[in-house]
Parts: C-alpha cells; structure tokens; sequence
C-alpha cells in the first residue's frame, strides 16, 4: 500500500502554539495579568519559560489557584474558566492549544457580564480589538475588555450558583459558528488521528512505506505581540 504525505492543521496531532507575554496591567482587585475566560471545546496547556504567577481557574468544583514558575506545566480542559495572574511582571509562556485553530475561530468567551451576553453582535461589540487602529487605541480596547471580563469573573467567583447560566449563554453565543469549526476539526485534529490509525493498520501488516514520505517542518512566528486575551503574543501558523 502506498503511504501519503501530509499536512494538518497544526503541530503534531493538531495542537496549536504560541508565545505568550502576560500582562503586567493592573485589575481592580490589585492583580496583575489576563482575562479571564473559558474554551468550549479546546483544552489548553502552559510551559512556563520565565516569570512568575499563577493561573486561577473557576469550574463546578469551585476556585482554585496554581502557582507558575519557570518549569512548571499546567493544563485544564474545557468549561475551565482560567485567569492569568502576572505576579512579578515578567510572567512568560509557550501555551498549547488542542484542535489548532479553533481558539482563533472563537472557541473562548469571556466572563463578560450577563447583559453582555445577550447576543454575539452584543458581545463582538464588548470584545472587539480594532487591530486597524494604533497600538494605543488597541491597547485600551484590549484593557476595557479584560476589565470588563474582570467585573463578570468577580461575580461568578461570589456566586458560583450562576455558573450554569454562564455556561448556557456562552453555548448559545458560538453555536453560529459550530459547522465552521467541525471542519477545522476533521482537517486537523481527526486527520491526525485517522492517519495515526492507517499507520498502525500498515505496520500490523509489515508495511512501512510510510517512513519513506517523513518530512521535517519549522515555522517562524506570523504575528508578534498581538493583542491577545491573556497578553502579547507570538503567534505561528503551523497549518
């Protein structure tokens, strides 16, 4: 049996990776860092490279916090609401994301209050980054909207009874864009996984053709120091 080339949407089994500088900007709780949010069907995982803080994150189970320092590597699964804490200024990440590029097609919303959440044009207009304008300007917009997420994440944390409603809302304001993201999905993730599949199949079966098709891939960053939710960020484009 012929073995095939291929490429996926991703690293290897799909995973996306970017460079992440957290925020050194000052909450209204004191804290330095991110914004706080949740993936609805990515899992997300950290190497911390320099600096020190923390991730807090939010889940039915209740709040929790774990320390970051450089080693460390953390990760949680969707439905986690996660806030990047900046303790020292200097808090640096390589952050992997599963399913590649669905964290930017929109799998994350933030713990903006419930009146943001009403509809997504509602909530474009909260979370909107105008990547057009000045870096100042974005700079602000991208302040507003964690200050904003901030104000929501206080409340869930002082009433984890409304956690469900949070969770429904968030549902309800990607389910537009479900159909776009399945088929990132099957061109990404799943066809990492059938292809691991038909190698196991072929090896079973003595056939190693496979081998003869390897190939060695690196990526230089597409975007620095984006604008991002949590911080700057490095973005690379590994599809």
């Amino acid at each position: 049996m012929a073995a095939t080339a291929q490429r996926f949407d991703g690293l290897p089994g799909g995973v996306a990776v970017s460079h992440l500088s957290v925020y050194d900007w000052p909450a209204s709780d004191g804290l330095c860092g991110g914004t706080p949010h949740l993936h609805l069907t990515c899992s997300e995982g950290y190497v911390v490279m320099g600096g020190r803080g923390a991730v807090q994150t939010l889940t039915a189970s209740g709040f929790d916090r774990t320390t970051l320092e450089p080693g460390t590597v953390a990760w949680f699964t969707p439905g986690t609401i996660h806030r990047l804490v900046n303790d020292d200024g200097a808090l640096q990440i390589v952050v992997l994301m599963q399913n590649s590029g669905l964290p930017e097609a929109g799998d994350a919303v933030l713990t903006l209050p419930a009146e943001y959440l009403a509809d997504p044009d509602t909530y474009a207009a909260a979370t909107a980054i105008p990547t057009e304008a000045p870096e100042a300007d974005q700079e602000r917009a991208a302040r507003a909207r964690r200050d904003l997420a901030i104000e929501g994440y206080v409340r869930l944390r002082e009433h984890p009874d409304e956690l469900p409603a949070f969770h429904e809302a968030a549902a309800r304001l990607v389910r537009h864009r479900v159909d776009a993201w399945r088929k990132r999905w099957e061109a990404g993730a799943a066809a990492a996984n059938a292809a691991t599949a038909q190698q196991l199949d072929r090896l079973a079966a003595g056939d190693a053709g496979h081998l003869a098709d390897a190939v060695v891939r690196s990526e230089v960053p597409a975007a620095h120091g984006k604008f991002g939710m949590c911080g700057r960020l490095d973005v690379y484009r590994t599809e």
